[in-house]
């Protein structure tokens, strides 16, 4: 009989791990490409050139975990762990100079009628909505996710905008209407102030039939290194599927309230249009933007870009595609550029000030 008892105890401790993995999902991308990108060094200084194999050029590879618990009462507990890759190169997790790069990793406590809080390494709504709303999406070749990162905003696709140390508030789903609130503490140490560093961020989402709007606000404060005053940004975007063809248009700007010494910037603006439209089987893109430097007390600065993308699909989870794009930046500007050169080089730019440069890319993607 006890033989019997300890059986039964072995096997509900078994049934209940299995149900438990039920609600972890696995999940990633894998996208590698062949790029090939050139531009002016300067007068005088040659040219910048890369030719090889680059990993993310369409998404960028992941691999993730994710998964709930009901709790009761509609309540769940929820977690997701999230960590780059870049699969062209002996790099990936635990194998990187830091370590692991998280892209986001957090746990929270979810309610379809309350929303969702979470703790941890967190998108913050510029995130999202930026990606939403270039015909492009968040891809290596797009315009507003070359230049929003080059110009030191937060509201980009890249993780200028993934925060740290972040506590955040995503709303229950009201006919559309979705609200998002961030705070990442910037734990700057004992002696400063407890809000130096730290950064926070407003979102609004409505996203209906063929319609998508965003609206972010979003701030860093006290910023320490600088003159210890904030940097305050505001977005925003949108999207119509009219089916035959879908338009995308946003504006974003940026106010740098430490820069006081002549020639920083103080403020930047960055417009972008677009669309996309099924051709054949797959899908082609198109996308321009603009980016406006206004210096302290020095002359302004300007950069553009326009860039295209094919996407085939071959299944629902793999797809091929070719992507080509050209900036052009003035002599005050900053370096635009279509692709920054891979890690294996040390991140260097392609893209040089007063110069223009261009990248054609192929590729494969693969999700699961």
């Amino acid at each position: 009989m006890q033989k019997r008892i300890i059986a039964l105890a072995i096997a509900g401790l078994a049934s209940g791990v299995a149900v438990a993995q039920t609600n972890v999902t696995i999940y990633g991308v894998v996208d590698a490409g062949y790029v090939y990108s050139s531009g002016s060094a300067g007068p005088g200084m040659g040219t910048n050139t890369f030719s090889g194999i680059s990993s993310g050029i369409a998404a960028g590879p992941r691999l993730g975990f994710k998964g709930e618990e009901a709790l009761g009462n509609g309540l769940k507990a929820v977690f997701t762990l999230e960590y780059a890759l870049n699969i062209d190169g002996n790099y990936g997790l635990g194998n990187s100079a830091g370590g692991l790069d998280a892209r986001q990793q957090f746990v929270g406590l979810s309610s379809d009628k309350l929303g969702t809080v979470a703790l941890g390494r967190q998108y913050s709504p510029g995130f999202n909505a930026s990606a939403r709303n270039d015909a492009l999406d968040a891809t290596d070749m797009a315009i507003q996710s070359s230049l929003s990162a080059l110009s030191g905003s937060t509201i980009t696709p890249n993780s200028p905008a993934r925060f740290n140390n972040s506590v955040t508030y995503t709303s229950a789903d009201y006919s559309g209407f979705t609200a998002s609130a961030i705070y990442g503490f910037g734990e700057a140490g004992v002696t400063n102030s407890t809000s130096d560093n730290g950064k926070f961020g407003l979102g609004g989402n409505y996203a209906n039939g063929p319609v998508n709007l965003d609206l972010v606000y979003q701030s860093r404060q006290n910023v320490i290194g600088l003159s210890g005053r904030d940097i305050n940004e505001w977005y925003v975007g949108g999207n119509y599927d009219f089916k035959v063809v879908k338009a995308f248009a946003s504006y974003q700007a940026l106010n740098n309230k430490n820069a006081t010494t002549t020639g920083a910037i103080s403020d930047t603006n960055l417009w972008t249009l677009g669309v996309s439209a099924p051709v054949g089987p797959g899908t082609l893109a198109l996308s321009y933007g603009k980016l406006s430097l206004d210096r302290k007390n020095a002359s302004d600065g300007d950069s553009w870009g326009a860039g295209t993308m094919y996407t085939y699909p071959l299944s629902k989870r793999t797809a091929v595609y070719a992507a080509y794009s050209y900036f052009s930046n003035d002599n005050n500007s900053i370096p635009g550029q279509a692709i920054i050169v891979p890690e294996t080089s040390g991140g260097q730019s392609v893209g040089a000030v007063g110069e223009s440069n261009y990248a054609v890319g192929a590729g494969l993607m693969h999700s699961f």
